[in-house]
Formats: structure tokens, C-alpha cells, sequence
């Protein structure tokens, strides 16, 4: 059998990151051989990811990557946000933010190949293994235009281009394009702050209006008003519906007067050009899932109770 020296271990943990004790049990398990070694913490790594992947990743961040015409936006969830601080982590997330500018489409993203040479989800289950969370990719989103900019902003920055809020807003025009982005950053960061439906009133979700009338409307009958009168109540109320949840009908959060299509309008005649405002998306990091509340104080009780 092979000796296990210190300097063999050492040389183990510095290719894998793996721990002290895991690089002696691979060595060991592997007669000395380091490459051997390797290969069996790679695969002891992605058991512990199979254990890991059922606990709910809530945490995480969301990156975005720009451009000029182009730019995506993707959340990576973690455990903790303890993780989410992690510069390997931070790293990955960059690098995956960057590989979602070409690859917009969420399995073309994930099945995108790293400087490490595996795919991203195949990256990600590797780095389970590595920090010791379940970590996934959850969704990706992309805006483009022909001519223009995609400008961007992102709130609760942790680090560059790293947050809890991502926006992206698509901008078509020939204008220059420093003043675009100007544009552009400061509608993304009224839509972080607004979260609007839809860009149109006509891309609003049918399902959603249709909801939003019923209860209107059900509301209006509390007054036990007749019909005709609560049909107009009900088309008033709509129409502010409308006016707040639509992006270009917002009133811009900034000076609380236009709106947003008035601030898009102004700025094209300031710039002396067309001023298209193409879409945008804004992505919450967590919203959607259920986390589960962790009561510690129970399960310690429970501990005691049990020994």
C-alpha cells in the first residue's frame, strides 16, 4: 500500500478544495493515486449534492450581464445567504450571468460550458459538493434590440452587478448611447421600485384583469347600487388599475409627475431622435417560493425531549 505523505494530502485539497480528511480517506481509498483521488471526491462530492438537492435554496442572488445591445438577467439560489457572500459562489454566478447574454433560453444556459470545462448545471452540482449547500439555477431572462441599449440596475447590490432585485430595459434607438443608458438605468430603477405588470396594458395578463374586474365589480355591489351605475365604477376603477400597474402609464417614481412614456418621450426630443422603449424584466430574487420557517427552539425542545 502506498504511503500517505502531508505533502500528497496538501496537493489533493489544493486541486479539489476538498477536505483535509477527504483527501486522506480518497488517497487512501485510491492506493496514492492523485488522479484516481480526484475522481473519487468528484463523485463523493456529487452524492452529497443528490443528498442536498430536496432542501428548499431560497437565498442566493440575482446577476445581471450587459452588452450594449444585448443583456440577461438570471437568479442562482443557495441555502443561505451566509453562501450567497461567498466569492466562489459570486464567481460562478458571474460567470453564469455572462454565459446567459447568448444562451437565453434556461436549458441551452444550463447545458452552456464553463471555463472549467462542464456545463453550468454540472458546475453548480460540483459546488454543492465543495460548500456544502444545495444550489440551483432557477431562471433566466434576456432583452435585445436591433439598435440602441439594454441598460440595467440592481438593488441591494452585494457586489458588482449582484443583488436581490435585477432590472433590464431595452431601449431602440439610434440616440447616443451613453444618454440611452442614462435613460434606461433610471426607468430599471423605477421598475424595481414599482414592479409593473406589463409594458402595455395590452400585454397585461387576460386572467389578471379579468380577476381584477370581478372583484371590482363585486366590491362595487356592496354599495347596492344599480347595475348601470356599478358598470361605470367598475370601468373608473379599471382605468386606474390600468394607469398603475402599466409601465408607460406609471407616474415616474423620480419627480412624481410624467409618465413613464412622457420621460421616454421627452428624452427623444432632447436627443432629436426616436426613443423606443422595446421591454423589459425584472427579476426578485425568491419570489415564488415557499420557504420553509425553521423553528429552532422546537427542534432543540425535541432534541432534549428525545435524550
Amino acid at each position: 500500500m502506498a504511503t500517505i505523505t502531508a505533502a500528497l494530502v496538501k496537493e489533493l485539497r489544493d486541486k479539489t478544495s476538498a477536505g483535509m480528511m477527504d483527501c486522506k480517506k480518497a488517497l487512501t481509498e485510491c492506493d496514492g493515486d492523485l488522479e484516481a483521488a480526484i475522481d473519487w471526491l468528484r463523485k463523493k462530492g456529487i452524492a452529497k449534492a443528490d443528498k442536498k438537492a430536496g432542501r428548499i435554496a431560497a437565498e442566493g442572488l440575482v446577476a445581471m450581464s450587459l452588452a450594449g445591445t444585448k443583456g440577461a438577467l438570471v437568479e442562482v439560489n443557495s441555502e443561505t445567504d451566509f453562501v450567497a457572500r461567498n466569492e466562489e459562489f459570486q464567481g460562478a454566478v458571474a460567470e453564469i450571468a455572462a454565459l446567459a447574454v447568448d444562451n437565453s433560453d434556461f436549458d441551452s444556459l444550463k447545458g452552456a460550458q464553463t471555463a472549467a470545462g462542464v456545463s453550468v448545471g454540472d458546475h453548480l452540482t460540483n459546488l454543492v459538493g465543495k460548500i456544502g449547500e444545495n444550489m440551483s439555477l432557477r431562471r433566466v431572462s434576456a432583452q435585445s434590440v436591433g439598435n440602441g441599449v439594454v441598460a440595467g440596475y440592481i438593488h441591494n447590490s452585494v457586489t458588482d452587478g449582484m443583488g436581490k432585485i435585477g432590472v433590464l430595459v431595452a431601449l431602440e434607438s439610434d440616440g447616443d448611447a451613453d444618454k440611452l443608458n442614462e435613460l434606461g438605468k433610471k426607468i430599471a430603477m423605477h421598475i424595481a421600485a414599482t414592479n409593473p405588470l406589463a409594458l402595455n396594458v395590452n400585454d397585461l395578463d387576460s386572467a389578471v384583469v379579468a380577476k381584477e374586474r370581478d372583484m371590482l365589480a363585486a366590491e362595487a355591489r356592496e354599495s347596492g347600487k344599480p347595475e348601470n351605475i356599478i358598470e361605470k365604477m367598475v370601468e373608473g376603477r379599471m382605468t386606474k388599475f390600468f394607469k398603475e400597474s402599466v409601465l408607460t402609464t406609471q407616474i415616474f417614481v423620480m419627480d412624481g409627475e410624467r409618465s413613464i412614456a412622457q420621460v421616454v418621450a421627452n428624452e427623444a426630443e432632447s436627443l432629436g431622435t426616436d426613443i423606443t422603449l422595446a421591454g423589459y424584466s425584472r427579476m426578485e430574487l425568491g419570489a415564488g417560493i415557499e420557504k420553509k420557517e425553521e423553528d429552532f427552539a422546537a427542534e432543540v425542545a425535541a432534541a432534549v425531549a428525545g435524550a
